[in-house]
């Protein structure tokens, strides 16, 4: 079980990093297109006047989806900000309820949030909303992936409290206290 939620925490990842370097990408293509008209015009040659239709749009999709899909992977592996001066200054005993309460809430939080998610993209298929952009895409699918990460992350966090709930820490504290010692890997 351990290995087969891990491997879903990294191909979420994975989904996230994909879709940076595509947010990357499409922006290049954007500026690119325009340093080369402006040389075009420069030179009095006539200008290309290639144009990425809607890409702000795309971005902003290929963004939500990207945040939401590296959340899970992100908690699981100790790099959320967490505001540490309290339970840092508590018995073990205390900060072991104390950790496992904020992990708990954040499994209920974000269980409700995948909830609604889910409910808006079930929306967006059942009436076929489109973006009003120049390119209408469906807005099931960005809001689909947005339902994934969320659902992820709801996971994570679950995970995350049982294994509170087991040995006392939470498994990503041994990273946590590495990166604020300045020793991650």
């Amino acid at each position: 079980m351990r290995s087969a939620l891990d491997a879903f925490y990294a191909i979420a990842l994975w989904l996230a990093i994909i879709c940076f370097l595509l947010i990357a990408i499409l922006v290049g293509l954007q500026v690119g297109g325009r340093l080369v008209d402006a040389i075009l015009k420069a030179v009095g040659a006539r200008p290309t006047g290639f144009v990425i239709l809607s890409l702000s749009e795309i971005a902003g999709y290929l963004l939500a989806a990207a945040s939401f899909m590296g959340l899970a992977a992100t908690l699981k592996s100790g790099v959320h900000i967490r505001v540490t001066m309290l339970i840092n200054n508590v018995p073990l005993k205390v900060r072991s309820v104390l950790e496992g309460g904020a992990l708990l809430f954040g499994a209920i939080a974000s269980s409700y949030a995948t909830w609604h998610l889910g409910k808006y993209a079930y929306a967006s298929w059942r009436f076929n909303e489109v973006s009003p952009g120049l390119i209408p895409i469906q807005l099931v699918y960005p809001q689909s992936a947005m339902v994934v990460g969320a659902a992820l992350l709801a996971l994570a966090f679950f995970d995350e409290f049982l294994i509170t709930l087991r040995t006392g820490r939470p498994s990503f504290s041994a990273a946590e206290e590495a990166i604020s010692l300045g020793k991650e890997v």
